[in-house]
């Protein structure tokens, strides 16, 4: 999969390195920088104050760069990469600049630092400081949540979190049902718990919601607020079951946000992904569709950009939502870059950079598909055409690099189509227009994809949860063997990047790979073998396609000279144990920018807390806002 996007710069990047300049902040004039030397102190007096190397060695280091694919030793300065090679090299390179040895990773292997290209903070936060009892195992910073094996063992489990709380009045959230799998729930069934306590089950799926009597009498839900939604919400609400899902859901929302997204939990639920984020080694993460209520970004900030963030975290404009606020085009692009003062210290607004949605989602299976559903269900849009069109016309002619949520392929027709048209309407060279999730395609739309210079950020979870039930419902064997085609992409010389998109998956980028390269179900079937990748492929999804997916390849994504010493630190090489080990290597930390952070040294695990007396309007605006938004995020993907 080694695209030709870092081919110029690796020609002459070790050279100009070599002769001194990028990451050490030193001074040389331009004959000296470009001179052939045989070590920074040959430069003589040019040099000033050359700052202090730290040189880290390691059992392995895995660069990713071609011209030399692994190493023993890399220095550092200033947060960036000055040198990388053997440790008699990266000395003798250094010459008289001081420096240290380090030994901390002399048993472990080094990778480039994992990138996170589509996680959603807010969700995983919320769900993440749940009660979790799903259909998989989800490794926590605090303990593995194991996967619920039948419903007896689901009510068990959530009996036991209630009977565990001291508080009698204190709510539980519980967070990870699928009814697929275990058969419905009911308000009955959780009263039978606790009728005194509120319980509130939310589905896998996020898109449900399961409460008890207590939290229908504590949120003034009566049969009489149901009976007043609206026609859609009022269906979709069943008050008797204490079931509400899609309009339902929405509908209900302000009753119960005081449970579910106060501003405790969200700040004890973003530490608690921020040290399960970094307990997985990444480095840099991103959220296409950014928040767009400044409030629960605020409270977002409190965590993500405080300095000690062990990674940086960037959000994509919520192009969907701007678009259809705003009727004037130019509009559209002041109020997307106003947006990059929400921000600071370890977070930013990606520049130039916006997010569109085509079909539904995966999950419900709500994709756009040429041939019809097998049970005969149809799919769904989740933007018009027309304001798709608008949309992508705007922000293509602002320069802006497009990533598009498409799961079917009738929806990747329809983005093809729109990227064709612009093409053609007004050229651009090096678009990178982002394909995200790429769940449902088909062969003639690969060739189509490499023509018009787009890039996949492809989700290989689905094959391994999905495929098996989806190869008997909906799609059939055919189309759900061939999900997330990454072989096609590789022989094709497309660009493809991994993503998770947490807690649609775990956002784990070394179970990511595993994934990509295994291709396993549950049922130990292989579905669709010839679209497995090499364990290198997969960790270049994770790290270098992912950052020239988020246009950082200069900066992050290899270990080479001038780049950010970002680097993920593990027990074993990923690219030589068994492929089905790979989601087993341990991570022992990171370097992020210079800075050594080993994992476990903070973690939070949260629970619901009581909301306090004389709660203020700003606060549940605050709730509702912040709910509003992970049910937004929920419902364009599942």
């Amino acid at each position: 999969m080694e695209g030709e996007n870092e081919t110029m710069t690796r020609i002459d990047r070790r050279k100009f390195i070599g002769a001194g300049l990028a990451g050490a902040t030193v001074m040389w004039p331009l004959g000296h920088a470009f001179a052939l030397t045989d070590s920074l102190s040959d430069l003589g007096g040019s040099i000033v104050s050359p700052p202090q190397a730290t040189i880290y060695t390691a059992r392995e280091i895995i660069t990713l760069d071609p011209s030399r694919p692994v190493a023993k030793a890399v220095a550092v300065v200033n947060g960036r990469i000055l040198w990388v090679g053997s440790l008699e090299e990266v000395v003798r390179i250094l010459g008289d600049q001081p420096h240290s040895v380090d030994t901390t990773f002399a048993d472990h292997v080094i990778v480039p630092g994992f990138v996170a290209q589509h996680d959603h903070p807010v969700l995983a936060a919320l769900t993440m400081s749940s009660e979790i009892l799903a259909i998989e195992d989800w490794v926590l910073p605090y303990g593995t949540a194991r996967a619920v094996r039948d419903k007896q063992d689901f009510m068990d489990r959530l009996t036991q979190a209630v009977n565990k709380r001291s508080d009698p009045d204190e709510p539980v959230l519980s967070w990870g049902y699928h009814p697929a799998f275990y058969g419905p729930l009911t308000r009955e069934e959780l009263d039978s718990i606790s009728a005194k306590r509120p319980i509130l089950v939310w589905a896998r799926s996020c898109h449900e919601m399961i409460l008890n009597s207590a939290t229908l009498r504590r949120g003034g839900v009566t049969e009489a607020v149901v009976d007043s939604f609206g026609a859609t919400a009022k269906a979709q609400s069943n008050f008797d079951e204490g079931r509400f899902w899609e309009q339902g859901l929405f509908a209900v929302l302000p009753h119960i946000a005081s449970m579910v997204a106060t501003p405790e939990r969200l700040r004890a639920g973003l530490e608690l992904t921020r040290d399960y984020m970094h307990a997985k080694g990444i480095t840099i993460g991103n959220e296409p569709g950014g928040i767009l209520a400044k409030s629960v970004q605020d409270g977002v900030n409190v965590v993500f950009s405080s300095p000690d963030m062990p990674f940086r975290w960037s959000f994509i404009v919520d192009a969907k939502s701007i678009v259809a606020k705003y009727a004037d085009d130019a509009q559209v692009v002041a109020e997307s870059e106003k947006l990059a003062s929400w921000y600071g210290g370890m977070t930013s607004l990606a520049p130039k950079q916006a997010k569109l949605f085509a079909d539904g989602a995966i999950y419900s299976q709500l994709m756009q598909v040429r041939a019809p559903y097998l049970d005969g269900h149809e799919g769904e849009w989740m933007m018009d055409k027309k304001l798709f069109e608008r949309a992508f016309h705007i922000y293509w002619d602002a320069g802006y690099q497009i990533h598009v949520h498409v799961n079917g392929d009738a929806g990747l027709d329809r983005v093809l189509d729109t990227l064709e048209v612009n093409l053609r309407r007004n050229p651009r060279y090096d678009h990178r227009t982002i394909l995200m999730h790429f769940a449902v395609s088909a062969p003639d739309q690969v060739d189509r994809i490499k023509t018009l210079g787009a890039i996949v950020s492809g989700n290989p979870y689905y094959v391994t949860a999905l495929a098996d039930q989806y190869a008997r419902v909906g799609l059939g064997p055919e189309r759900a063997d061939a999900m997330v085609r990454l072989g096609d992409l590789t022989r094709a010389g497309i660009s493809w990047s991994l993503h998770s998109d947490m807690p649609m998956a775990p956002g784990d980028p070394l179970f990511l790979m595993w994934c990509a390269v295994n291709r396993v179900t549950p049922s130990g079937r292989v579905p669709g073998p010839h679209q497995r990748v090499s364990a290198e492929e997969a960790l270049r999804g994770v790290t270098i396609e992912a950052a020239y997916s988020l246009k950082l390849e200069e900066q992050i994504g290899t270990i080479v000279p001038g780049k950010r010493a970002n680097l993920t630190i593990l027990e074993d090489n990923p690219l030589t144990v068994d492929p089905m080990s790979i989601k087993d290597v341990k991570v022992w930390g990171t370097v992020m920018e210079g800075r050594v952070l080993p994992t476990g040294q903070a973690t939070s695990k949260a629970s619901l807390e009581q909301p306090r007396d004389g709660r203020d309007k700003q606060e549940t605006e605050f709730e509702h806002a912040a709910l509003r938004h992970a049910l937004n995020v929920a419902h364009t993907h599942l």
